[in-house]
């Protein structure tokens, strides 16, 4: 008899440390229609990692806590198969992808209540790029900020009728009268899509804390710091609201964005703080981004390694995370590696290098194997 996934999630279920850790919630339920593949979005590699690992790894080393919740759905064995990591990570499946709040919702359901529970940070399950520093870094201004909610946001730097993103609509420094906003200024009164600004006629008035602020529909257009899908939460304050959550919207869905307007109404802040780079905060939707996303991985690496390793073609090779590391390490040892990287070879994560070896072009290293010194591999060598 075949294992459902309701078993078979419950047999990769790990545990949470309530030590008020934070815990991180990653979203990974979609199958994502636009990039055309059979594969499931969330196991779509950037530099031979499932996406969704990325993340997860990401914001783990950048809390500084294990624990974690992957929300999946379709094809949930093979994505959690995939993230099945750590022995602090949990499985929450939703069998409907009915929207971000409640995927949230299905997560927070996992979460024992009467323990110290830490923060809740939440991430998309496509945000290959993340960084641990700009997670460590978001940590720290939520830390600081004394907000109940933050969001991760990105500044859009091109024209901003190209700017399709949700916009980070802020408290302006003075109310429709001229008064002083005082210390709501700069604090989140919504986040405003980029088709539902286009329709907007004359002034579009919010209230916030007992005030109304004014803004033309160009104002709007203009903001250019965008909402990234990231967000820190007290858990207190997501656990009791996002269940109040509506789905008064064309989809029928839930959606985490419309927490902000349930915290303003109960006088919770909302703050947001932009990521330390705009690449960290990429996600995709189709193969030509998912393309340029490993473009701007390979060029890191490449600016890692470049005065390290001669490579034949800065633009055409591959070396795994845990080589590059090893590169890094051996490079302390002894100064001088005198390694050759050739067009389009490909050195998976079991390889280990030593100093003076050679790989000419087109040669693919994917074996557990070491290359002592003065190793040479011939062009269109295959070890598997």
């Amino acid at each position: 008899m075949s294992q459902s996934v309701e078993e078979f999630l419950q047999s990769l279920q790990g545990q949470l440390n309530y030590d008020n850790s934070p815990i991180t919630i990653v979203l990974a339920a979609g199958h994502g229609k636009r990039i055309k593949s059979n594969t499931s979005k969330m196991l779509h590699e950037i530099w031979g990692e499932p996406t969704s690992v990325r993340v997860i790894n990401a914001a783990s080393k950048g809390l500084n806590s294990p624990n974690s919740i992957a929300v999946v759905g379709i094809k949930a064995k093979e994505v959690a198969e995939a993230i099945d990591e750590s022995e602090n990570g949990l499985f929450a499946l939703q069998s409907e992808q009915l929207g971000t709040g409640h995927a949230a919702m299905i997560a927070l359901d996992l979460i024992d209540a009467t323990q110290k529970v830490g923060d809740i940070y939440i991430f998309p399950g496509d945000m290959g790029l993340l960084t641990e520093d700009v997670v460590s870094d978001f940590q720290k201004a939520f830390d600081e900020s004394g907000a109940g909610m933050m969001i991760l946001t990105g500044i859009y730097e091109g024209d901003p009728n190209d700017n399709h993103y949700g916009r980070i609509v802020r408290v302006p420094q003075t109310d429709i009268d001229g008064n002083s906003s005082r210390d709501d200024c700069r604090k989140v009164i919504e986040i405003k899509e980029y088709k539902d600004v286009l329709v907007i006629e004359g002034d579009y008035i919010l209230n916030y804390n007992g005030k109304k602020y004014k803004y033309t529909r160009d104002e709007l257009l203009g903001i250019n710091e965008y909402n990234s899908g990231v967000y820190a939460c007290k858990y207190n304050y997501i656990n009791d609201h996002i269940r109040k959550i509506g789905t008064d919207n064309a989809q029928g869905e839930v959606y985490i964005t419309d927490l902000i307007k349930k915290f303003n109404n109960n006088g919770i802040a909302v703050d947001a703080h932009p990521s330390l780079t705009n690449e960290a905060v990429m996600g995709f939707n189709t193969k030509s981004v998912l393309y340029d996303m490993n473009n701007i991985y390979r060029d890191k690496v490449y600016e890692k390694l470049k005065d390290l390793v001669t490579f034949e073609d800065k633009d055409d090779f591959f070396i795994a995370d845990e080589v590059v590391e090893q590169l890094l390490q051996l490079e302390k040892k002894h100064t001088v590696l005198d390694i050759y990287i050739g067009k389009g070879v490909y050195i998976g994560a079991d390889v280990t290098l030593s100093r003076n070896v050679t790989v000419e072009r087109n040669s693919i290293l994917t074996a557990e194997m070491t290359l002592g010194e003065d190793a040479f591999v011939n062009q269109n060598s295959v070890i598997e």
